[in-house]
């Protein structure tokens, strides 16, 4: 199969090369310090000296065209003034893959879009690393959906350390001797009310904050997940962008309104 467009040669090099991207709001940015082990995980707190002004929102995608974005030319395409990826029954996947944006990295911010699903699973790589650049496999934390019940809100790492946290969770990330290990330290709420508020086939809005080692997810302003990451190493820092269809039965999932914002 071939790409959906040809990525320039200095956007390929940015995702194959994401330990040397630039940054992507231009000028500096003062830095969080990351939570230490049993912090409280404080979703609105920061530890910022003075107020700062808040970067403003960039959009992604411009609603007629996949300008920035690069995938499967049979799998990715607009329509209805979203991204669109399909897989059919005649035009199945072997792996799953990744529409990923090419005009920066994400580190420390904040992402808004709204979403919608027919059938299968999907899913919001971050801070992610483009593994495969022919077949577009990504690597990497992935805030989770799908036309089921059970996985839309989680934190899961794709080819990487699996469900970090499941919905309603609070988790701290650990180091077990080289293990990870997941610990749950509070109850958001319980999944099937947050499973509650879901539109099922229809639009969502999915909210994904990154400060350094504390990510959160919320749909429909509902708080899914809250994680901290001390698995030093494998806490991924800064990373790719992407979105995600996968391997399975037909589907259909859609994005617009795709807009992000570098956090102090």
């Amino acid at each position: 199969m071939n790409p959906l467009f040809r990525m320039k040669s200095s956007a390929l090099a940015l995702a194959m090369g994401l330990l040397t991207a630039t940054a992507l709001v231009a000028g500096p940015a003062m830095q969080l310090k990351p939570l230490k082990d049993g912090a409280a995980a404080e979703p609105g707190s920061t530890n910022a000296a003075a107020k700062v002004a808040k970067p403003k929102w960039q959009k992604l995608f411009d609603g007629k065209t996949l300008a920035g974005w690069s995938g499967l030319a049979d799998h990715w395409k607009v329509e209805g003034g979203a991204i669109t990826g399909v897989t059919t029954r005649n035009n199945p996947l072997k792996n799953n893959t990744f529409l990923v944006w090419t005009n920066g990295t994400v580190g420390n911010f904040e992402l808004r879009l709204k979403y919608r699903i027919f059938n299968g699973n999907s899913g919001i790589q971050y801070r992610s690393q483009l593994m495969d650049a022919e077949k577009f496999i990504v690597g990497g934390y992935q805030a989770d959906f799908e036309a089921g019940k059970t996985y839309s809100g989680i934190l899961y790492e794709e080819r990487g350390r699996g469900i970090l946290a499941e919905r309603g969770q609070r988790t701290f990330i650990k180091d077990n001797n080289g293990q990870t290990k997941v610990q749950v330290v509070g109850k958001l709420d319980e999944s099937a009310n947050l499973q509650a508020v879901i539109r099922h086939e229809d639009w969502n809005e999915y909210r994904i904050v990154a400060k350094d080692n504390h990510l959160m997810h919320f749909i429909n302003d509902r708080m899914t997940v809250d994680v901290v990451d001390f698995q030093g190493a494998k806490a991924a820092k800064e990373g790719i962008l992407a979105f995600q269809i996968h391997v399975g039965p037909p589907m259909i999932v859609q994005f617009r309104d795709v807009e992000l914002r570098a956090q102090p």
